[in-house]
């Protein structure tokens, strides 16, 4: 029987196309850099844990990666917006029987296994599961069925989305893990264990 699924929402490493806030202090070549860590942690934080993982590219499926075929099936994003594409990523995997399933992104070095899995736990008795961002989003969440309000008229990448996703909600038993430091912009950066463990003399990464 199919239970828990996670997806994995990613971004394709290319210069000059990730991490553009954080581009404007660091430039593009260091932003890759960090955003190709970023990508190394959540392989490495997700590879092991005992559900089914799937990771959405956002422009081309990659097949000779660090998301090897052993651990992790390989989508495409669809959709005209964040919603959207969160929303058809959902869809997919609840129409292959799949009775919890979790989205994250790939913006997190504070991100551990264990956060993960305490969102599945929680999934057994709340509708819906949230790990609230710093900046006012979220960088997880759990659903046991695709609501669709939760997916539209979102001003995504703003420190509105988790209050409008709360109002949404209202209806439904949430349940909310910790809150994490996602990483936009230099400021986010420069408190994440990351900048803390490669601080240089100079201050820079």
């Amino acid at each position: 029987m199919k239970i828990n699924a996670l997806i994995i929402f990613t971004r394709n490493p290319q210069l000059g196309m990730v991490k553009t806030r954080l581009a404007k202090t660091i430039g593009d070549e260091k932003a890759l850099q960090v955003y190709t860590d970023l990508l190394s942690h959540t392989m490495n934080v997700t590879q092991q844990l005992t559900c089914d993982k799937f990771v959405f590219y956002d422009e081309i499926i990659v097949n000779n990666d660090g998301w090897t075929d052993d651990f992790f099936y390989k989508r495409k994003q669809l959709g005209v917006d964040l919603g959207a594409r969160m929303q058809h990523a959902f869809e997919q995997l609840f129409e292959m029987g799949y009775q919890k399933c979790i989205i994250i992104g790939s913006d997190l070095f504070d991100l551990s296994a264990n956060h993960i899995q305490e969102a599945f736990q929680k999934l057994d008795n709340a509708d819906v599961v949230l790990g609230p961002a710093e900046d006012g989003g979220y960088y997880l969440l759990g659903l046991k069925k695709v609501i669709p309000s939760v997916f539209i008229n979102k001003h995504w990448g703003t420190s509105s989305v988790l209050t409008d996703t709360l109002k949404d909600l209202e209806n439904h038993q949430v349940e909310c893990i910790e809150t994490l430091n996602d990483i936009d912009t230099f400021e986010d950066l420069e408190k994440s264990k990351y900048y803390q463990k490669r601080q240089q003399p100079n201050g820079k990464v």
